[in-house]
C-alpha cells in the first residue's frame, strides 16, 4: 500500500511517527501509555478475544486502562445511546416547561395509586367485581354479621363483602399479587402478604373518624373501612404465601426457602422451622422450591402447628414443572417431628386448626375436609381448585379458582372448563353449600378471612357507588385509626 493512502487508515498505523504532522497530535499516546506499544496480542485465548467484543465477561479488556483510552470516547456498552448525550442542552422554552409542570403536577394524586404504591391501581376493570349469586350468600353474611376478606391474587385484587344495612356491599382495594392474609385481634391489624418481586407485607387498620376542620374536633365515621398504616419490603426470593400467627407473632411461608419464617416487628425476617426432607450433608436447601410448602395450621407455638406441602421429596422436577408429580403426592408435616403425619394428598391448600381438627384444602381434587388420624377425610367436593379456608361460628368459608390451562395436570381431579372463582359457605358439620359468590371474569382466590362488622366494613373504594371517588379521597386525607393520629373515637 503506498504511503500516500495511509492517512486513511487512521487507526492502523504501529507508530504515531507515521502520520502527517497534522495527524500526530491526534494520534500521540497519552503520558502515562508508550508511544510504540504493540497493538496485536500474541497470546489469544482459544475462547476469542478478550476485550468488549469478546465471549469471555470474566476476561480483563486488552486495552482497558485508562491512560490507553482516548480522551473522548463513546460507552463501553457497544450500540448503546449514550445517557448524556454529547450535544449541546438548549433551554427549554416556556410553553414546554409550562407542559412538564402541568403533568408532573397532575401525577401520583389518585389515593388508590399512592396508598398501593401502584400507579396502575385506580384503573380497575368494572368486570372483575361483577358477581353471580347462588342460594342464601348474603343472608348467610347477614345471619353472621360478618365482613368476609378475600385476595384475588392474579387480579391483584383484595375484597371485602358484608350483607350491609342498605343491601350487599362490596368493597376492594388493589395490591400487587395478594396472598396470605390473617387478622390480629389483639392489635387490630390485617396483615397482607403482596408477592411480587420484593415482596411486601401490608397492614391494614379500620379507620374509626376524620380529622375535623372545625376545632380539630375528628369526625366519626359511619362506616370503618381498613386503610393501609404501614408496608414492610421484603426479599422476592421468600415467595410468601400464607400468614399466621404463632403464639402472638407474625409467621409466613417462604415457598422460595422451603421453611417458614418469623415476620419481625421491626422489620426483615428469619427463619425458624423447615421440615427434615431438606436436610442433605451439605446442610437444609433453602436455595429453591422444592415442595410447595405453601400453609400454616397456626397453633399454640411451632410444635403444636402443621404445614402443608405438595410433596415431601427433593426433585430436579420441582414446583413450576409441567413434569412435576402432584397426584397423591402431597402431605402435610407436623411441626413437632418435621415429618409427614399425613399423606396421599394433591397440591394442598389452605391447612387451618378448628376446634382441636386439622382441616385442609385438597386442592386438585376440589375437596375441602379434615383430617382423621393418618387419613383426609372430604366434607364436601366444589367447582375448581380449593384454596382459602375460614370459619365463622358452624360455617366454614371454602375459595375455588379456575384451573390454570398451563398447569392443568396439577388437577387430575378436575374439569377445567367447569371451575370457578368463587367463595362457598358450607355447613362445616355436613358439607351442605348454603350460598355460594362467583366472579365470572375472576380467576384465583388465594386465602380468605372474617371479621364482625363491627370491627370493619371492608375497603376504601366501593364498587358502583356514585362519588366513591370522592369519599376515598376525603378518607385518605384525614382517616384517623385507634392507634394512629390519637384522639379517634
Amino acid at each position: 500500500m503506498s504511503d500516500a493512502l495511509r492517512p486513511l487508515l487512521l487507526g492502523h498505523q504501529r507508530h504515531a511517527e507515521d502520520l502527517p504532522s497534522l495527524l500526530r497530535r491526534a494520534a500521540r499516546a497519552l503520558p502515562r501509555g508508550r508511544p510504540d506499544r504493540r497493538r496485536v496480542r500474541g497470546d489469544l485465548p482459544p475462547g476469542g478475544i478478550p476485550d468488549a467484543r469478546g465471549a469471555d465477561l470474566l476476561a480483563a479488556a486488552a486495552w482497558g486502562a485508562l491512560h490507553h483510552e482516548p480522551p473522548l470516547r463513546r460507552p463501553h456498552v457497544l450500540g448503546s445511546v449514550p445517557a448524556l448525550a454529547d450535544v449541546a442542552v438548549r433551554r427549554p422554552g416556556d410553553r414546554t416547561l409550562g407542559t412538564l409542570r402541568a403533568r408532573h403536577d397532575a401525577d401520583w394524586r389518585d389515593p388508590a395509586a399512592i396508598a398501593s404504591q401502584w400507579r396502575e391501581a385506580g384503573d380497575t376493570d368494572p368486570r372483575l367485581l361483577r358477581a353471580v349469586v347462588r342460594g342464601a350468600w348474603w343472608e348467610t353474611l347477614a345471619a353472621l354479621d360478618v365482613t368476609l376478606l378475600v385476595t384475588r391474587e392474579y387480579e391483584h385484587l383484595l375484597l371485602a363483602l358484608r350483607a350491609g344495612r342498605r343491601g350487599p356491599a362490596v368493597t376492594y382495594m388493589r395490591l400487587p399479587h395478594p396472598s396470605g392474609l390473617v387478622v390480629d385481634p389483639a392489635r387490630g391489624v390485617v396483615h397482607v402478604a403482596s408477592t411480587r418481586n420484593p415482596n411486601q407485607l401490608y397492614d391494614f387498620q379500620p379507620a374509626t373518624a376524620l380529622a375535623g376542620a372545625v376545632n380539630g374536633r375528628p369526625h366519626t365515621l359511619a362506616e370503618r373501612p381498613l386503610v393501609p398504616v404501614r408496608a414492610r419490603f421484603l426479599p422476592g426470593g421468600l415467595y410468601l404465601h400464607d400468614l399466621a400467627l404463632i403464639g402472638g407473632v407474625l409467621h409466613g411461608n417462604a415457598v422460595g426457602q422451603n421453611a417458614v419464617v418469623r415476620l419481625e416487628e421491626t422489620g426483615g425476617y428469619r427463619r425458624v422451622w423447615w421440615p427434615r426432607c431438606i436436610e442433605t450433608p451439605k446442610g437444609p436447601v433453602f436455595a429453591r422450591n422444592h415442595l410447595q410448602l405453601n400453609s400454616i395450621a397456626a397453633g399454640r407455638d411451632l410444635a403444636t402447628s402443621y404445614f402443608s406441602a405438595s410433596t415431601d421429596a427433593l426433585s430436579a422436577r420441582r414446583p413450576g414443572h409441567r413434569n412435576f408429580p402432584v397426584d397423591g403426592r402431597g402431605v402435610i408435616f407436623s411441626g413437632r417431628t418435621r415429618a409427614p403425619v399425613v399423606r396421599g394428598l394433591t397440591r394442598p391448600h389452605s391447612a387451618r386448626l378448628r376446634r382441636g381438627r386439622l382441616w385442609v384444602d385438597n386442592s386438585g381434587y376440589g375437596e375441602v375436609g379434615l383430617v382423621d388420624g393418618e387419613r383426609f377425610v372430604p366434607v364436601a367436593r366444589l367447582p375448581g381448585w380449593t384454596r382459602g379456608l375460614a370459619f365463622r361460628d358452624g360455617v366454614a368459608f371454602v375459595g375455588t379458582s379456575r384451573v390454570l390451562p398451563r398447569f392443568s395436570q396439577y388437577a387430575p381431579g378436575l374439569d377445567r372448563k367447569r371451575s370457578v372463582c368463587g367463595v362457598h359457605a358450607l355447613d362445616a358439620a355436613t358439607g351442605r353449600t348454603l350460598g355460594s359468590i362467583v366472579w365470572p371474569y375472576g380467576n384465583q382466590i388465594f386465602a380468605l378471612e372474617g371479621l364482625p362488622t363491627s370491627v370493619t366494613t371492608g375497603f376504601p373504594f366501593h364498587a358502583g357507588m356514585r362519588g366513591a371517588t370522592a369519599r376515598a379521597r376525603a378518607l385518605f386525607y384525614g382517616f384517623l385509626t385507634n392507634s394512629r393520629g390519637g384522639g379517634a373515637a
